[in-house]
This record gives structure tokens, sequence and C-alpha cells, in this order.
């Protein structure tokens, strides 16, 4: 039992460390796409809302969004820090349930670029990686 406790707090753990190393690299995609424009988090969602053309009320939901997936990584990661492993899903699942949020607040054209923005951060990471994002070398 204890065991698979262990396992458990380890699985999370890595799933936080991946899903932070792919928001991070999704957020460096957009600052440097904004050509120096700004850096963090709150540069990549007005570039995003540029991009986008979110309206106001379109913003403000997102902006809670992505604060809420902010709070739920973090509150996942502090109880696990110590115990780093490599896997992501947890954290995958968190972003990929944030994304799926923000694209029922999008009209369809909305929608259809932030995918391709999603997919380009994707293509980046798997570039920067030399494989996907689970380390993969593409066959």
């Amino acid at each position: 039992m204890e065991r698979s406790k262990s396992y458990a707090l380890m699985f999370l753990l890595g799933a936080f460390v991946a899903g932070g190393a792919l928001g991070f690299t999704a957020d460096r995609m957009i600052a440097k796409g904004a050509h120096g424009e700004g850096r963090g988090p709150r540069a990549s969602r007005q570039k995003m809302a540029e991009e986008l053309d979110l309206t106001p009320a379109q913003q403000a939901s997102i902006d809670s969004l992505m604060d809420q997936k902010h709070r739920q990584i973090v509150a996942l990661y502090k109880p696990l820090k110590p115990q780093l492993d490599s896997t992501g899903r947890v954290a995958r699942t968190i972003s990929d349930s944030t994304h799926s949020q923000i694209k029922r607040l999008l009209n369809p054209e909305q929608q259809a670029k932030l995918e391709k923005m999603r997919s380009a951060a994707r293509h980046d990471l798997v570039e920067r990686r030399g494989g996907d994002s689970a380390g993969q070398r593409p066959r």
C-alpha cells in the first residue's frame, strides 16, 4: 500500500514537471512571436487575445481559466516537489481541459486560430526536444 502511494506521488510530480515544461515552451513561443514586446504569462495572454481577436468578455473568461489552471498546477506541485519524476499525464490533462474550456468560449474562426497556435507550440517543443512530448524521437 505504501509503495503504491509512493508511485502515485512520483507520478503526480512528474506530471507537474512535464506540464510546466510544456507551458513554459508555449509561453516562450508566444512571446517569441511578439518580437520582444514582453515576456511572461500576461504578455502571452495579450498576444493570444490579439491574434484571436477576443472580445473583452472572452478575454476575461480565459484569464480566469488560465489563473485557475496555474493555481491547480502549483497546488499539485507543492507537496510533490521532493519526488521529481518524468511523467506528465496529470498536468497535461489539466492543460487539455483548460484548452477545451477556452475553445468553448471562442467562435469557429477563433477556434481554428487557437488550434494552429497550439499546434505550432507543440511542434516547436518536439523540435527542441528532438522527439515528441514524451521524449520519443519521430520514426
